[in-house]
This record gives structure tokens, C-alpha cells and sequence, in this order.
């Protein structure tokens, strides 16, 4: 049921008239990356991959269905026995992308094809824009680790993916444990304001915080007067104090203000966590500050701080025939595609190329650029064939993981850079016929 009505709508009438069994082929791909954007992050592959093995309506769905006039018969009887037959070639997930990249190729049906839009969009779309944000932190954050906070700024489902697509990206923990246990990514948090509020005073609940998680946990030191808030925490856990947590405040100038108090207190070894609607301009700010770690959640799930990834789905191909949209700002290239990457001797980037046009004379241009342009690798893969999930469409949440860290460090400098500006690869396409 992860599907709009149109296309519902367009099954049936290619049903009736005969063109529901057309081979197509359907891309995904950004038209142009989100304002202040240099690259994107492919992420949410193997969910997308999850949802079409498990794509399907049962029969109240379809009484549903049928009782709002939605299907007829025919098509009923399609979406009853459906199963995706066709095959699937895109980027691996973790790898970057940019404008006009096809980042997901699929190959089918019209029928099979089309209803398939909705679910691969939302999913790629919300995780692409989650992994993209959290990766631009992640570089600011410069080898500091960050902890996912984001669960209660978005929707409780799509807490969990945005976990997944956040720790995809570099984060090093989580604090949704739904993400922690579907995922296995790893989790933390210690404590919020309201605990030390529940408590008589800020000894008292530093006491009893100790007593429970040990003296190597986090204390949260801001609720009243973080001198005196630290002057507790080190009283209450001594020298093995693990960490403080700042929330609010100058972050920069505080975090200066208490490494001189905790190493004069004896505890230079704590460390200095910090959190409060950070993104990575804020992070960037804080980088000679000696902190340690970073709490982020808002700018990573929601708002200008993950705006949309812009993928469309599109049909591009049509019984070996290129097809293509000429709307005005939402104009397509035709024909199903090939990406390349052309790579510097020293491994960097220099340029995306996307070669469009029909198949055979597209795999000899794809075979001479690898042949005759040094540097040059194909991106796209094989990612699902006979039914199920084949090579990268494989991949474990680690190993995405370090697909993004590799596309990353091959990323020219200034394509990392966190202002506004060109994207970090320029993309050529290249015709043939």
C-alpha cells in the first residue's frame, strides 16, 4: 500500500489497453543537488531493496482498495499475484552522487515498473537527505564522534531510518534504540534535565546517576550553574568521571571554561560532550574548542539542515525507445544510462559522466572512456536480478558505511567545503546512438 493512487490509476488503463507488459525502464535522479549542497549520499538502498522483495497487497488491502473504486478487476488480479520480475542497477549505497546521476536504474514492465515510484522515492529520498546532512557534520566534526539525538524532532518511524541513514554517514552511536536494535547500531545516553530536577539537588542526582551507570558516565551539567554543576559531577564520580554534557549556552566559550576547571579539579581525562540544535556550521565553529564529542538532532532529521535529496523516478526508455519530458525546469535526458567517475592519478575526482542511449552502443562507449581515459571507473552496479538482491544490493550497513568514507576521501577539497557553491563534481553526459 506504499503507493499513490495514480499509479494505480495508470495500471489499470495500461491493463486495458495493452501496453501494461511494455519493457520500460525507470530511473531515479536529481535534477539538480539541494540549495548549499555540493554532493548527495545514496542512502536507504537496502531498504528500498527490502520493500520491493516484500511489495504486495493482501486481501483486505484489496477490499480496501476495491471498496474506494481504486481497482477493477483486472487490476486486482495483477496486484494480487505481484511480484517484481524485472532487475535493478544503481549506485552502491554510501556512494556520492550528483545532478543527473542515475543512481537507480530499473528494468521491467510498465506495470511492474511504474507502481513501484512511490516507495522507492520516500525511502531514498528522506534517507539520501538524512545521510547527506549527517555526512557534511561529520566532516566538521574532524574525527570527533557524534551521537544521534534526532528521534523526537521527526516521525517515530522515520526515527529509526534517518538512525540508520545518520550512522551510514559517520555517526558514531544513536540514541533510538528501536535503530539500535534493528540495525545494530550502537547506542548511548545517560540522562536529561528532568532527573536532576526529580531530585532534591544536583549532588543528590549526580549520587544516584553514579551509583546506577558507574563513575565513567556522562553527567549533564547545565540545569542550574555549570561551575557548580561541574564542581558536583567531580565530587560525585572523582577522577574517573567519563564525561560532562553542556546543552545550552555559548558552547564554544563554556567548553573552554570547563577543560580548565575539570583539569584543575584533577580530571583532565574527562571529556566534554555538548549537544543543543547543532549542524555543521555549528560544529565547524567549535573546532579549536576542546570538546570532545557532539550530541546533534534537529539539523539532521528535519528542516534546512536535511533538505530534500530532489530524487524523481522517471521513465527514460520505452521498448529499447528513449523517451524524455521537455517541461520547462523538469526536462529529462532519454534513454537508460551509465555512470563513470573519472579519477586524477592520485585518486581524486574530477568529473561524473553519464552515457545515455541504446544498450550495445552504450557499453562500447562505456568500454573505450574506461579504455582510453585513465582514471575512469564504472559507479553503477548490478543491485537486483532473478527476484532478490544481488552484489552491493547486499551490502551490510558497515560496509555502506564505508563505501560513503571512500567516496568521500576521493571528493576534491573544496567539493567538502560546507558553503554555497559549485558541486563538488561536474557532471557530463555524453549521447550515443
Amino acid at each position: 500500500m506504499s503507493t499513490d493512487r495514480y499509479e494505480l490509476t495508470m495500471l489499470a488503463a495500461a491493463l486495458r489497453d495493452g501496453t501494461a507488459d511494455t519493457p520500460c525502464v525507470f530511473e531515479v535522479f536529481a535534477r539538480r543537488l539541494p540549495e548549499g549542497r555540493r554532493y548527495g549520499v545514496v542512502a536507504g538502498l537496502a531498504r528500498v531493496l527490502a520493500a520491493i522483495a516484500s511489495f504486495g497487497m493482501d486481501d483486505d488491502e484489496l477490499a480496501w482498495l476495491r471498496g474506494v473504486g481504486a481497482v477493477d478487476d483486472a487490476t486486482e488480479s495483477f496486484l494480487r499475484s505481484y511480484r517484481f520480475a524485472g532487475s535493478i542497477d544503481g549506485y552502491p549505497e554510501g556512494e556520492v552522487f550528483f545532478a543527473d546521476s542515475p543512481i537507480l536504474t530499473v528494468r521491467g514492465t510498465f506495470a511492474e515498473a511504474v507502481i513501484l515510484e512511490t516507495v522507492v522515492l520516500s525511502v531514498l529520498n528522506h534517507d539520501s537527505s538524512v545521510a547527506a546532512a549527517a555526512a557534511r557534520m561529520v566532516t566538521a566534526a574532524q574525527g570527533r564522534p557524534i551521537i544521534d539525538m534526532g528521534s523526537r524532532r521527526t516521525h517515530e518511524q522515520a526515527a529509526i531510518s534517518a538512525s540508520r541513514a545518520a550512522y551510514l554517514a559517520g555517526f558514531a552511536s544513536t540514541s533510538n534504540l528501536a535503530a539500535g536494535r534493528t540495525y545494530g547500531i550502537p547506542t548511548a545516553g545517560t540522562a536529561a534535565h528532568a532527573f536532576t530536577l526529580l531530585h532534591p539537588d544536583e549532588p543528590s542526582a549526580f549520587r544516584s546517576q553514579v551509583a546506577q551507570l558507574g563513575p565513567s558516565t556522562t553527567l549533564l551539567v547545565d540545569t542550574y550553574d555549570i561551575t557548580r554543576g561541574i564542581e558536583h559531577a567531580v565530587a560525585a564520580a572523582g577522577p574517573q568521571l567519563g564525561a560532562i554534557r553542556i546543552d545550552s549556552g555559548d558552547l564554544g566559550v563554556l567548553a573552554r571554561m570547563a577543560r580548565v576547571q575539570l583539569d584543575g579539579l584533577g580530571n583532565p581525562a574527562t571529556r566534554i560532550v555538548v549537544s543543543g540544535d547543532l549542524d555543521e556550521h555549528a560544529i565547524a565553529a567549535l573546532a579549536a574548542s576542546p570538546v570532545d564529542a557532539y550530541g546533534a538532532g534537529t539539523a539532521v532529521v528535519v528542516g534546512s539542515g536535511a533538505p530534500t535529496a530532489g530524487l524523481v523516478y522517471k521513465l527514460v526508455e520505452v521498448d529499447g525507445r528513449p523517451v524524455a519530458k521537455r517541461s520547462e525546469h523538469k526536462a529529462s535526458h532519454a534513454g537508460a544510462k551509465a555512470a563513470l567517475r573519472s579519477h586524477r592519478a592520485t585518486g581524486t575526482a574530477i568529473e561524473e559522466v553519464v552515457v545515455a542511449g541504446p544498450s550495445a552502443a552504450r557499453d562500447a562507449e562505456v568500454d573505450r572512456l574506461c579504455r582510453e581515459e585513465p582514471g575512469m571507473r564504472r559507479v553503477d552496479v548490478p543491485l537486483w536480478r532473478d527476484g532478490e538482491p544481488v552484489g552491493a544490493g547486499t551490502a551490510t550497513l558497515d560496509e555502506s558505511r564505508a563505501v560513503l568514507a571512500e567516496a568521500l576521501r576521493t571528493l576534491p577539497w573544496e567539493g567538502l567545503s560546507l558553503s554555497h557553491g559549485e558541486p563538488a563534481l561536474p557532471t557530463r553526459i555524453v549521447t550515443v546512438h
